[in-house]
Formats: structure tokens, C-alpha cells, sequence
């Protein structure tokens, strides 16, 4: 007797397209020649969502939203790795015409200040983080996110502005852009 799938088995092979059109969404926001592709960011998207057992039950936005978020947490998670290497990190020597690079050292600086930023705004505006996600990180519609958050579509346009203003203002602060306040 076989286990019944996994819930991310089933949306897996349902919308496995529609995982790489987001994959590629999130992937062209990403400097040219990285060594992650379209399929290998939805096959890691898969196997990390295939271990959380807390997707039973989603919807379809629902679940374009966590995956969504856990691509771009295996960015993140790749340019982190990025700026530990720039600071000697923990890895071993490579000569350098065998590292083939992900992103720049100012592209992983300003996606971890991103990701960084991200966790405050879900700290202090959850919803605001959702919106933020769908709408920029899974590339959903208005309605579509509107949809995927059961809220109408002028609380996600003013939770989007809201938010989008904040994580600007954050991110620059981060990356020390902001003139210092006296």
C-alpha cells in the first residue's frame, strides 16, 4: 500500500509551468550567468516545500505565495552565501577561474538588505510582507493577490504602496545610503 502524495507532488505536476514562469520571473530579476537555472530553482523550490508538511489545505494562491517566498528564500540563501565568501567565510580556497559567480558583491549586499528588510516589514505589517511577496516576488495582479489574501483590491494597492515606501526607505538605511540625520 502506497502513501497517499504530498500535497506539493500534486501542485507540483499540476502547475510545474507555472512554477518555472515564476522561477524565471524571480531568476530575471538576478545578474546574468549565475549558476542557478529556471528548473533548478523550481526543483529546489519542490524539495524544500515537499518537507513542510503545513501546506495541506492551501489554495492556489496560497501556494504560489509559498513558493514564492521559498524562492526567494533560496536566493537569499544563495546571496548570503556570496557575501560570506567576499568576507573569507568559512570556505574552503577555490582558484578564482573555477568560481563561476551568482551575483555581484553589491547585488548579494542589496538582496540580503532586501531579505533583511522583508523580515522587519513582516514584523510590523504582515499583510503588508504578503503583499509584497505576491505582487513582487511571484509577480501576481492586483486581483490576484487580492484573491490569494481573501482582502479587496484597494486594501492590497494601499498595503503595496505602503510597503513598497517602507522596504525603500529600510533598504537605503541598510545599504547606507541615506544622508545621517543630525
Amino acid at each position: 500500500m502506497s502513501l497517499p502524495p504530498h500535497p506539493a507532488d500534486e501542485w507540483v505536476a499540476q502547475l510545474y509551468d507555472e512554477l518555472k514562469t515564476l522561477a524565471h520571473s524571480h531568476l530575471r530579476r538576478e545578474r546574468t550567468g549565475h549558476t542557478l537555472s529556471t528548473t533548478g530553482l523550481v526543483n529546489e523550490t519542490y524539495l524544500r516545500l515537499a518537507q513542510q508538511h503545513s501546506l495541506h489545505g492551501l489554495g492556489r494562491g496560497e501556494f504560489f505565495n509559498a513558493a514564492s517566498a521559498m524562492m526567494r528564500r533560496i536566493l537569499v540563501d544563495f546571496a548570503r552565501a556570496r557575501t560570506r565568501e567576499k568576507r573569507g567565510g568559512d570556505s574552503e580556497r577555490v582558484p578564482l577561474d573555477e568560481v563561476v559567480e551568482f551575483l555581484s558583491v553589491e547585488e548579494a549586499e542589496e538582496l540580503v538588505a532586501l531579505d533583511e528588510a522583508l523580515e522587519r516589514l513582516r514584523a510590523v505589517n504582515p499583510r503588508g510582507a504578503d503583499v509584497v511577496n505576491c505582487r513582487f516576488f511571484a509577480g501576481l495582479s492586483l486581483e490576484d493577490t487580492a484573491a490569494a489574501l481573501d482582502v479587496s483590491t484597494k486594501t492590497v494597492q494601499r498595503d503595496w504602496l505602503t510597503a513598497r515606501a517602507w522596504l525603500r526607505k529600510e533598504v537605503a538605511s541598510d545599504l547606507g545610503l541615506l544622508p545621517d540625520e543630525e
